[in-house]
């Protein structure tokens, strides 16, 4: 099918372009639509308006794109957008109209009022980012294609999950999804509006059901649908797998807390290293590989892996290097040289994708390999290595230990000191206090998220242990609670510095 892109309005160039390289790099997408632009037409003596209302009419679809300007009026006032517009309807083709910006206050008032014709006919989507932009019109073209029977099946994000059905997703989790997304992009919805309106703007319902993609955002329980969802973490002294396994965890929860779960986990076992106060009242904190390294890895993992497979995200922690493996594979558009370049964004799962990048877990769309190489260079760690074999594969090699000096515990401490059995993760944490600090403030040094495994693994065991104390022992729920080394804690953590 001939897919047509309007508008050649200045302010909505990227955004065009970006849209065309996603279609024609998507596997599913470029088998059945080709993708006509303006710009990329060859010099020819025919007039321009000649020649894109004659594609409109060649057109089985027509894509709608309406930014702030209005473009060139002709003799009558009338811009191409609107001719454009006015051709696709006279000539009943599909329309899909998207809007770029939550409100209309500084648009030109001819490009507002063709938005209100546009919406008296049909319905229109809005967006802020590239991202949300790709999304809604790969949810649309997949509907598109299933409406015309091209396709059975949708793709596996965008298809409903069997026997799930809205009561099986957290609307406080979606609450809270929708101020942190306003807060980091701009997302146009209000943080009062209703659960239905998000999932339909997401495009997470499929005919009122919600999607793999729902049910992995912000389901209660996702692996009750989706069982291989989980997320295996392993950490092993050595360099190849072996048993006994030091230690390993097996996390479930939303892909929110699949990513937050396993980066803690990662970060919770590197080396620490701890500088002087040289330059502020506070020693800085480093760790052996930075913790937006790690987070990149993993939630490439979680994000673009293949869910149909039986396969779960593995995470493995060895003495040499981070090993992060998801079964999933790349686009045909990319190849892993590629990936060490420049590149566009084909995520595999772009419903997924999406909540990702509006709650910052993905920073910028198709620069994360780029980001990791850049990061690994800048603390001298080697690059990162990136195969290819039953799934998809990135390495990390680990920063020697023999010319640092590690805040690392040693056991056989005399009876009566503290208990032999000081984990890394509690070291960690002694490093990280500076005089009295609260729980947060504490987790926010560490590079740690997830609440649960901070107190689980750092906080108890500590106490524990008498290597930290609460500042109001009888209130240890209370919002000002506080913790601070104590003297066994300080002495400890000397010898060790």
């Amino acid at each position: 099918m001939r897919l047509f892109i309007s508008s050649v309005q200045k302010d909505l160039a990227e955004e065009r372009q970006a849209l065309k390289d996603y279609i024609e790099g998507d596997t599913l997408l470029r088998r059945f639509f080709e993708v006509f632009l303006f710009e990329k037409l060859p010099a020819s003596d025919r007039r321009a308006n000649d020649v894109y209302l004659d594609e409109v009419d060649r057109c089985d679809l027509y894509i709608g794109l309406f930014g702030d300007q209005y473009g060139h009026e002709n003799e009558e006032g009338i811009s191409p957008t609107e001719r454009e517009f006015d051709r696709a309807t006279n000539r009943g083709k599909t329309r899909l109209i998207y809007v770029r910006g939550a409100n209309d206050n500084r648009r030109h008032p001819k490009m507002a009022a063709l938005i209100r014709k546009a919406g008296d006919q049909l319905i229109r989507r809005r967006f802020v980012t590239t991202a949300e932009l790709i999304a809604s019109v790969y949810a649309s073209l997949v509907q598109v294609l299933e409406n015309r029977e091209l396709i059975r099946t949708g793709p596996f994000d965008a298809t409903f999950c069997r026997n799930a059905t809205l009561e099986d997703l957290d609307e406080e989790r979606i609450g809270g999804f929708v101020g942190l997304a306003r807060r980091a992009r701009g997302f146009p919805l209000p943080e009062d509006s209703k659960t239905l309106d998000v999932l339909t703007h997401l495009n997470l319902l499929d005919k009122g059901r919600p999607t793999h993609a729902a049910i992995l955002l912000f389901g209660k329980r996702p692996q009750r649908f989706l069982i291989s969802s989980e997320v295996k973490c392993a950490h092993f002294h050595g360099k190849e797998v072996a048993k006994p396994i030091p230690s390993h965890q097996v996390y479930k929860g939303t892909v929110f807390d699949l990513v937050d779960q396993a980066i803690d986990f990662v970060m919770s076992k590197i080396d620490l290293w701890v500088g002087t106060r040289a330059e502020s009242a506070q020693a800085p904190t480093v760790y052996e590989i930075p913790r937006e390294v790690v987070a990149e890895a993993i939630v490439n993992a979680v994000a673009h892996r293949d869910y149909t497979s039986n396969g779960s995200v593995q995470v493995m922690l060895f003495a040499d290097r981070l090993e992060v493996w998801n079964p999933g594979g790349l686009p045909p558009s990319l190849t892993l040289e590629k990936l060490r370049q420049p590149h566009g964004s084909v995520p595999h799962n772009p419903l997924l994708a999406e909540p990702l990048y509006l709650t910052k877990y993905i920073e910028r769309m198709g620069t994360g390999t780029g980001d990791m190489i850049k990061r690994c260079r800048d603390v001298g760690l080697a690059e990162p290595e990136f195969s290819l074999t039953d799934g998809f594969v990135i390495i990390i090699r680990r920063k020697s230990r023999t010319n640092a000096k590690l805040v690392r515990p040693k056991s056989g401490l005399r009876k009566g000191q503290v208990t032999p059995e000081v984990t890394p993760e509690v070291m960690n944490m002694l490093a990280a206090i500076q005089g009295e600090m609260g729980r947060k403030e504490i987790q926010a040094r560490l590079g740690l998220t997830d609440e649960k495994h901070f107190r689980e693994h750092y906080q108890q065991p500590a106490i524990a242990q008498g290597l930290i104390e609460m500042t109001i022992p009888d209130k240890p729920r209370s919002s000002k609670q506080k913790y601070r080394l104590t003297d066994p804690g300080r002495a400890l953590l000397k010898k060790k510095k």
